[in-house]
């Protein structure tokens, strides 16, 4: 079973929570247990799991990630978007979750997060769910 998931960002970097939109689907396919596989399908954007609970985090990792690899470089790509592409790399692209009973396998602080890093966009994820 996969599901396909639509999203508007809002900046060119940003991280979006999109753990609900994720256990939506799963609790409605039914499955009890397996795995849940994300997979974004751009090039720059990303896919993470971290703390969910304070807002701060997804900041400091942005403004890590940006003083890392810095948007305006000797980058050869034309579209201006070099660092998105390399971010994408570095965080990837798709998350593999294990499920119990029908709920996702995350700590109790931890959250699916959608990265933007060449916004804002019209984007997608894609969810497939493996029972078993």
């Amino acid at each position: 079973m996969i599901f396909e998931h639509h999203l508007k960002t809002g900046r060119r970097q940003e991280m979006l929570d999109i753990t609900a939109e994720v256990e939506v689907g799963l609790k409605d396919s039914g499955m009890g247990d397996g795995l849940c596989i994300v997979f974004v399908v751009h090039t720059t954007a990303a896919l993470t799991i971290n703390e969910n609970a304070d807002p701060a985090v997804p900041y400091d990792m942005l403004s890590k990630l940006a003083r890392m690899v810095p948007e305006k470089e000797n980058y050869r790509h034309l579209e201006g978007n070099s660092d998105a592409h390399i971010l994408s790399t570095l965080i990837g692209c798709s998350l593999c979750i294990p499920v119990v009973q029908g709920k996702l396998v995350l700590g109790t602080w931890q959250g699916i997060f959608f990265v933007e890093l060449d916004g804002p966009r019209q984007r997608s994820f894609k969810v497939k769910l493996l029972a078993g």
